[in-house]
């Protein structure tokens, strides 16, 4: 087995290698994504819309995630485990940041938290990072506020946003982040902000300049089919499979082809018969 990858690692690819990151809920899914060699593995709260049907990652709270973290980090060996912190656990009330953030490392088993950008968002990564927390950023499309950035669209089109993005960027470096996401940002300025960085950017819908790419692993084996955002690529159709087992399977009870010989257990025909007589002198 490879050793575990750290925080450190992940800031001495920049510019060696590009970086992969995947997001995973459960254990089965976690362990053929750390079994892939992934460098991240993302317990994200995208676990809201892919996993338990709400319609806003704003409605999954600590307790979900613990629970999935929990399940994700029993499969994890190699890659670096990072874990979304829920809305409620840092933007509601700042002042409790620090103390979610470490439920999510101690009782979770993560390397590290994300933390979506907002108003007050450099006091929380100054305070979490302090607290000895890894911390990894994300900027541009932050699904967690987007009612209140126009919705969910690209972000950083005219000079003004872009630049915006970029003093983001630069100011959570400075407080210590090991890495950022940048989610449905135009590539040239996701290139530019990677540039400007010495710590690694992972791109979802950033364009091919960023230092990494990181995806959601329902979308890209297109198990989740409420919508396919135009930055996602499906590398397999599972659902179909999945469909297709379901129905064989149906198929094959209706017509008492299932269970086959092999899938049954049998008794010996002396002991049968000895039931059969035990019953009637019963």
């Amino acid at each position: 087995m490879d050793k575990k990858i750290t925080v450190q690692d992940i800031l001495s690819l920049k510019n060696r290698r590009k970086l992969t990151m995947l997001t995973a809920y459960d254990y089965p899914i976690a362990s053929l994504v750390d079994d892939a060699g992934i460098d991240i593995i993302l317990v994200g709260d995208s676990l809201a819309n892919v996993v338990l049907g709400l319609d806003s990652t704003t409605k999954v709270g600590m307790l979900e995630m613990l629970h999935h973290a929990k399940a994700v980090s029993r499969a994890v060996k190699q890659a670096l485990l990072v874990i979304d912190m829920p809305y409620d656990s840092y933007q509601i009330n700042p002042e409790e940041a620090v103390q979610n953030s470490r439920r999510l490392i101690e009782e979770g088993r993560g390397d590290a938290v994300k933390l979506e950008w907002f108003d007050k968002c450099i006091e929380v990564t100054r305070q979490v990072i302090k607290s000895g927390i890894p911390v990894m950023g994300h900027i541009g499309l932050t699904p967690q506020t987007a009612d209140k950035i126009g919705g969910f669209k690209v972000q950083g089109r005219d000079a003004q946003a872009a630049l915006r993005l970029l003093e983001q960027a630069k100011q959570l470096e400075e407080e210590g982040c090991f890495a950022i996401v940048l989610e449905c940002v135009p590539d040239k300025i996701a290139g530019l902000i990677t540039q400007r960085l010495r710590i690694p950017t992972i791109g979802i819908g950033a364009g091919v300049h960023c230092d990494g790419q990181v995806l959601v692993i329902h979308d890209m084996l297109g198990l989740f089919q409420r919508y396919r955002p135009k930055f996602v690529k499906r590398y397999a159709d599972v659902s179909s499979v999945i469909r297709e087992a379901i129905e064989e399977f149906k198929k094959e009870v209706l017509e008492e082809k299932f269970p086959a010989p092999e899938h049954t257990f049998t008794i010996k025909e002396e002991e049968f018969k000895k039931l059969k007589s035990d019953e009637k002198e019963g």
